[in-house]
């Protein structure tokens, strides 16, 4: 094989223009990308400074709510506290709103940048193809065909150069490739992400315009109720207290169970205190915060609504090792984008009850994949074993078999545990709703105020148990 000199310049001029074509789409993609990104960012911007003008506004409301309640009851002062509670709810569905409109120019921005990073990934796995497709007869040339041939030495180890040139153009765009898809994938992680919380922030506007019309309606059964007479609405007061056996008999609903009594809710939620030192009260406004919010996601089919990776190949050892058909175990409905398969009362995913029941991945003997010791596709495919000593809830409900997140006395105890572990062991009401919103948003999006109508009603929902069992302790 021999290469003439017009295929030298050739291959030259194929190597360069491969370049030039790369570098020409880069800079194209950049300048047609620069106006929106400055229209993006303006955009930000005024959605930034409107959201702290609400922020602003919502904590006025909350003091004077905190005012209100500090006051001795009465008439006005509870519509007072409705009014109070209505308008905050109106403006926080107004922040939520307007965190949406942020994630969606996120996403536009993510969406974007993918398709630049695709169209990128395509020119340089062509260019990748023509240098290929140039050195297709490297492999086959030896220094045997030199001895054979007429060739000049000095000729041969010319063309010998002009290849390895082509060899290291190769190398190159090797490395270009793997970067972008490396880049590409790190974009559709965080679009994923950025997708995930808008779903969320979707399933807490239903809850807040829920609880607005929940709001306006006691309050107009309050006027219609006592005529706005003080002394109606004292008398409705004392005939409306319920007795001990009244309020430990009512039911308390939980997501996917069936509903139980207050008074073995309660018993379930002071044995878990005991054991974890979150307040009873709170791991009753959980339980009741996520029933509310699987009213709006209903139930689930693991093979369907579950992370197929990351949960399905643990969800199957866990029922595995609990003696129950998975397709019988009904899970949430994964949401317009991202996954669901949450399990029992506390909503639980697979990958999360792991740490609290006690299954590791035998190859690197622990819960989670924190070390990075496999990639995280390997690590969810397990091989997963269950460790009896391994189980957190087992430990400390004392129990003799593996825990079931289905069961109602496990899923308290996982509940508790779970918040203990995000600060509300603390005892502080502000620890109590920053482990509520963790136990939702996760850390990362806890702080993040379009999500405070969650925390806000965990904790409302706890100051009302607590006035039942502070009733049930004096009676």
């Amino acid at each position: 094989m021999m290469l003439s000199i017009s295929d030298k310049y050739r291959l030259g001029w194929i190597v360069a223009g491969i370049c030039i074509v790369l570098l020409w789409g880069i800079a194209g993609t950049v300048v047609a990308q620069s106006s929106a990104v400055i229209s993006v960012q303006t955009r930000r911007s005024q959605l930034q400074t409107q959201l702290s003008s609400l922020e602003s506004q919502i904590n006025g409301t909350q003091n004077t709510l905190n005012t209100l309640h500090s006051q001795h009851k009465s008439l006005q002062r509870d519509i007072d506290i409705f009014n109070a509670q209505i308008k905050r709810a109106r403006l926080q569905v107004k922040a939520t709103q307007i965190a949406v409109e942020q994630l969606s120019t996120n996403i536009y921005t993510h969406t974007n940048t993918i398709s630049s990073l695709t169209k990128q990934l395509g020119d340089e796995q062509e260019s990748l193809a023509q240098i290929l497709r140039q050195t297709q007869a490297i492999d086959a040339y030896s220094v045997v065909d030199v001895a054979l041939s007429s060739q000049d030495v000095s000729e041969f180890f010319q063309d010998l150069d002009a290849f390895a040139s082509i060899k290291k153009a190769l190398s190159i765009s090797f490395a270009k490739i793997t970067d972008t898809r490396s880049s590409t994938e790190t974009e559709k992680q965080a679009l994923q992400s950025q997708l995930a919380q808008q779903v969320q922030l979707r399933q807490i506007q239903v809850l807040e315009q829920r609880k607005i019309q929940t709001q306006e309606s006691q309050k107009k059964n309050l006027l219609a109720k006592t005529k706005g007479k003080e002394s109606t609405y004292q008398s409705l007061i004392t005939s409306q207290k319920k007795t001990a056996a009244q309020i430990r008999s009512e039911l308390f609903t939980l997501r996917g169970s069936a509903a139980i009594p207050f008074g073995e809710a309660l018993q379930y939620a002071q044995v878990a205190q005991k054991a974890t030192g979150v307040r009873a009260a709170v791991i009753l406004g959980v339980l009741k915060q996520e029933t509310d919010l699987g009213q709006n996601l209903g139930t689930g089919n693991w093979r369907v609504d579950m992370s197929p990776r990351r949960d399905q190949p643990i969800f199957v050892y866990i029922t595995k090792v609990l003696g129950l058909d998975p397709n019988l175990m009904p899970v949430s409905r994964k949401p317009s984008y991202g996954w669901g398969g949450a399990m029992g009362p506390g909503q639980f995913i697979p990958s999360t009850w792991v740490c609290y029941g006690g299954f590791i991945n035998v190859n690197t003997g622990n819960c989670s994949n924190s070390r990075h010791t496999l990639s995280w596709s390997a690590f969810w495919q397990g091989p997963w074993k269950y460790i009896a000593s391994k189980d957190r809830v087992r430990k400390l409900l004392g129990s003799n078999i593996p825990s079931n997140p289905w069961n109602n006395q496990v899923a308290f105890m996982a509940t508790a545990m779970l918040m203990a572990d995000n600060g509300a062991g603390a005892g502080t009401l502000y620890a109590e709703r920053l482990a509520a919103l963790r136990y939702f948003a996760g850390w990362t999006h806890a702080r993040n105020p379009a999500y405070a109508f969650y925390g806000d009603g965990v904790m409302g929902y706890a100051s009302e148990f607590q006035k039942m069992i502070n009733q049930l302790n004096n009676s």
